[in-house]
């Protein structure tokens, strides 16, 4: 069963106004970075990275993990946000990025967990498993993952899921962004990128955590939920869930 927490109290125990238009103002600058390529910087109209980190009360005093950053599109964002007083940490599919956070000043107080973990293809689900999801931290004040959650099997979804509440603190959040998929819709050839929110909803609550939140920033009305996100018609404009969680206090 659901448990909806008002937004307003979560801001509350989170963040104050002061410090949410501090961390955004950092974010905003983080935009202009020339760390950014002309191709990240197209994608902020539809991202929304101000708005997003704000519904998920992010601070620049916090320690944040960010899941499987792939080449680094959010990281650009939270490691300088982060850099001064706070600290992010990046765990999980992390090669891409790594050469990055040695070389670049913004980047270099980022650091690298679960090094030792590693992707396997599983055939019968054609979804990835991890060989391990020990996130190597206990005292997480959020943990974020941006349209990676359609990428793993059962197993690992659970098992990380596990893992993400055991690194947080009491009271800490976990923000997820996904494609989305029809509910309870079986997998097919168009939306294997896709997945059923109330499923992911109903998985991230059996490790623990309180729904808190949804957010309409990457509702698409006119995504059918019909293609695969990479066709011409939806790349960039996919529907996408955007949901908050809280371990409990």
């Amino acid at each position: 069963m659901l448990k909806p927490i008002s937004a307003l109290l979560l801001a509350a125990t989170l963040t104050t106004p002061a410090m949410a238009d501090d961390f955004s103002d950092k974010i905003k600058q983080a935009l202009k970075s020339e760390l950014r390529s002309e191709k990240e910087k197209e994608r902020d109209r539809n991202r929304k990275p101000v708005q997003t980190l704000e519904f998920f009360g992010i601070k620049d005093d916090m320690k944040v993990m960010e899941l499987i950053p792939g080449r680094g599109w959010y990281t650009k964002l939270l490691a300088p946000a982060l850099r001064d007083n706070g600290q992010l940490y990046l765990a999980l599919g992390t090669s891409r990025i790594e050469k990055s956070l040695e070389s670049e000043k913004a980047l270099n107080k980022v650091k690298v967990l679960a090094k030792d973990s590693e992707f396997k293809y599983n055939e019968n689900e054609e979804l990835y498993d991890l060989t391990s999801t020990d996130l190597k931290v206990k005292d997480l004040d959020a943990v974020l993952t941006f349209r990676n959650y359609h990428n793993l099997t059962l197993k690992t979804r659970t098992q990380l899921n596990d893992s993400v509440f055991k690194a947080l603190k009491p009271g800490g959040i976990y923000g997820v962004v996904d494609h989305t998929r029809r509910h309870m819709q079986g997998t097919d050839n168009e939306n294997g990128r896709r997945f059923d929110p109330v499923l992911a909803i109903k998985e991230i609550q059996a490790a623990g955590f309180e729904f808190v939140d949804y957010s309409t920033l990457h509702y698409r009305p006119d995504d059918e939920l019909r293609y695969e996100v990479g066709r011409k018609s939806v790349t960039g404009n996919t529907d996408r869930f955007t949901f908050l969680f809280k371990k409990p206090e």
